[in-house]
Order: structure tokens, then C-alpha cells, then sequence
């Protein structure tokens, strides 16, 4: 009778501490521990408080990854075919340090039916005497198991939900500090005729581009792209707008001295990890002079009353790629009236449609050609027409911007 009494009590102290147990994996995870504590409470429970000595926990992260182990020697390899743990009687395998491990039970853990995880378990004496006590607490190993590997992932999914919100501002912020790069109206008059797009990715770049009129009766043209995406793109590229702006309102430097004054501020700014491409033109009204340089940018087309085309791609490296930069080629061409130049960034001739061909340059030139007479506005109508009826339901690469400026 007393043994009886005896083996009740126990089987009473066995299952009040396994309440216990869950009540306080509850209270752990309620309280917003951290993964790591909450794998060694999981550890402390199976290994001290359990007597389990041997164990390895496989949750899938790309693979099946092992995320805690114990009484192993050695690191378990990652498991891609989920076949190797359908043996119910255990499993061996190959530790990354050489020799083997084995274990004398697989328990799978589910979720709706899913596996989450897989349990590895055993004993380090084959011959032990008496139950074992992964024999003994299998099921409750797989409970408690279930409840800690649901509350990891819930907890990663509101992390990654928080990343995403994260980004999400983030973008926000810096397709606002982008359109403040986009000028709100350009110049005209009756020798130039100006007109500009920007169609926004759904991923902030960092392109830009300007036509401003100069004190000497020149004007100076622009495009510009940023390596990079998001807010830092957005500050770099709102900077370099900036400290444009100033050479040309304060200072007096030929094409040549601007472009090593920009590619100094780029590589101070960036410290070398970031880098804008830049074609900058400018255009005398009297001479009819056209002067550019090409940093590294795809090279704008002019094209000529007559229909004859070039690109403008005389110039130097990226700005930011070096701190010096090697050599410069400054072009110039004297302009007829009627002529046009088309410039623009790569989300709009690296488009893709279906097929996976892209937009690219010589479309982009036929086009120009064809509308030769059309005024500036027009021009980017029928650009944008032809780009938009080319790529189709295909997503955006990036963002694009396009600057036609016709020289009347």
C-alpha cells in the first residue's frame, strides 16, 4: 500500500512539475526574452530538470538548421531532404569535425500539420538500466518543444514585420527627399525648349537631374544617378545637388575643374562606398556651343536636324570612384538650330519587357528621330508611350528620368 502511495506521489510531482514547466516557458516568452534565453530554459528543463542527455533541435531557416544542441561533440551538419528524419527508430549522421553521432529517437513537431522541427534525442550509454527517460517524457518533450518553437517563429515574424515597417518609413522618407531633387518648372525660351519626366521605382534610388540658366548667358544641363538605393542614396545625392548648385552660383570653373571639385566632394561624403554617374552639359546661346562630360553616366543622344545621331559619352570615371580622377575628355560640338539632346537614366533603357530584351539606346534614338520636329514635351510623350507599351505588365527596373532639351 505504502508503494503505491509512494508511486502515486510521484506521478503527482512529475505532472505538477511539467505544469510547471509550461508555465513558466509561458511567462518567459510573454515577457519578450530573447530567443537565446528562451532555447536555454528549453535546454535547462530537458537536460538538467529531465535527465535527457543528448540532444539536437533542427528548425528550418532556409535548411534544417540546427539551433541548439547538447551532449553532441562536434556541430551537426544543416539537412536540406526532410526524408532523413522520417526514420522514427533514430538516426546517424556525420559531425562537421569528423566521426558520427547517434541518436535513438526522431520526434517530428508540427504545426497545422507542418513540421517545425525535429527532435533528436538519445542516451549516451547504450545499456543504460531502467526507462529511459526519452521513452519516458516523449510526449511531453514534443509539447513543450511545440510551444517554444511557435513562440520563436512568432517572435522572428514580428521582427521581420517591424524590418519591414522599418523600410517601408524609410523609403517613405527618402522618395520625399528625392522629389525635392526634381526641379518643380524648367526654363524656356526662344532658344531652348525644355521638358523633363520622373517616374519613381517602388525602391528609392538617388537619380536627379536639372537645367538651370547661368549669369553668362549660358545654361547648364544635368542627369545624375546614385549607386545604391534608400535614404543614404537620397542624402548623398541631395548633397551633391547642393554643392552643384553652389559652384555654378559661386564659383568660375571651366566643365573640367567642376567635375574634380564634385568627384572631391562625392569621395568625402561617400568615403568610397557609394558613387554617382553624371552627364553635365552646357550650352552657349551665342556661340551655340555645347561643352560636356560624361562621368560614367549613359551617354545622352543628339540628335541633328537632319537626323543624324550620336551619343555624348566623352568623359571620365563614376565621381566617388577614385580619389583622383585620372584623365578627363571634355567634348564640344557647335549646335544647329533644331537640334535636340535626349538625356536620361538606365531604368529607362535597361527595361525589360517579357522576352527579356531591353528597351535600349537604339529604340530610344529611333524614337528621337522620328519626332525630330515635336516640341520637347511631345518628344518625352511619345518616349514614354513607346517604354510603356514595351515593357508590358513587366515590373519597373528603376527608377527613370528623362531630360529632352531641344536647341532652337
Amino acid at each position: 500500500m505504502a508503494e503505491k502511495s509512494r508511486s502515486r506521489n510521484k506521478r503527482l510531482q512529475l505532472k505538477d512539475f511539467k505544469v510547471d514547466a509550461l508555465l513558466e516557458i509561458t511567462h518567459t516568452i510573454n515577457s519578450n526574452c530573447t530567443v537565446d534565453v528562451l532555447l536555454d530554459l528549453y535546454r535547462r528543463i530537458l537536460e538538467k530538470d529531465l535527465g535527457i542527455e543528448k540532444l539536437v533541435l533542427y528548425a528550418h531557416q532556409g535548411k534544417w538548421h540546427a539551433i541548439l544542441q547538447f551532449g553532441v561533440e562536434g556541430d551537426p551538419p544543416d539537412v536540406e531532404d526532410t526524408a532523413a528524419f522520417q526514420s522514427t527508430s533514430g538516426m546517424t549522421f556525420g559531425l562537421a569535425r569528423g566521426g558520427t553521432e547517434s541518436f535513438d529517437v526522431v520526434i517530428p513537431v508540427t504545426n497545422d500539420d507542418i513540421p517545425i522541427a525535429y527532435i533528436l534525442v538519445g542516451d549516451k550509454e547504450e545499456d543504460k538500466v531502467g526507462t529511459s527517460p526519452v521513452i519516458k517524457h516523449m510526449k511531453f518533450i514534443q509539447t513543450i518543444t511545440n510551444v517554444v518553437l511557435v513562440a520563436i517563429q512568432n517572435k522572428r515574424l514580428a521582427e521581420e514585420n517591424l524590418r519591414q515597417a522599418r523600410i517601408s518609413k524609410e523609403l517613405e522618407l527618402a522618395a520625399e527627399m528625392q522629389s525635392l531633387l526634381v526641379p518643380n518648372s524648367l526654363p524656356q525660351d526662344e532658344h531652348f525648349d525644355v521638358s523633363a519626366v520622373y517616374k519613381p521605382h517602388q525602391q528609392v534610388g538617388g537619380d536627379y537631374y536639372d537645367f538651370i540658366e547661368l549669369k553668362d548667358g549660358r545654361v547648364m544641363f544635368c542627369t545624375a544617378d546614385v549607386s545604391g538605393k534608400g535614404v543614404s542614396a537620397a542624402f548623398l545625392m541631395s548633397n551633391f545637388q547642393a554643392y552643384l548648385m553652389a559652384i555654378f552660383k559661386y564659383m568660375d570653373l571651366g566643365l573640367q575643374e567642376v567635375v574634380h571639385n564634385l568627384n572631391e566632394r562625392v569621395m568625402s561624403s561617400a568615403m568610397g562606398e557609394k558613387y554617382i554617374t553624371l552627364f553635365i552639359g552646357t550650352f552657349d546661346r551665342t556661340t551655340r556651343k555645347l561643352n560636356y562630360i560624361n562621368c560614367g553616366h549613359n551617354p545622352p543622344v543628339l540628335i541633328h536636324p537632319n537626323g543624324q545621331a550620336e551619343q555624348l559619352s566623352l568623359g571620365s570615371i563614376g565621381l566617388g570612384m577614385f580619389e583622383e580622377i585620372p584623365r578627363i575628355q571634355e567634348g564640344q560640338l557647335t549646335l544647329d538650330p533644331g537640334s535636340m539632346v535626349i538625356c536620361y537614366t538606365d531604368g529607362l533603357v535597361e527595361q525589360e519587357n517579357s522576352a527579356q530584351e531591353e528597351f535600349g539606346i537604339e529604340r530610344l534614338t529611333t524614337l528621337g528621330r522620328e519626332h525630330i520636329n515635336a516640341n520637347a514635351e511631345l518628344v518625352n510623350v511619345h518616349i514614354l508611350k513607346s517604354f510603356n507599351d514595351f515593357r508590358g505588365d513587366e515590373p519597373f527596373v528603376d527608377d527613370t528620368a528623362l531630360l529632352t532639351c531641344k536647341f532652337l
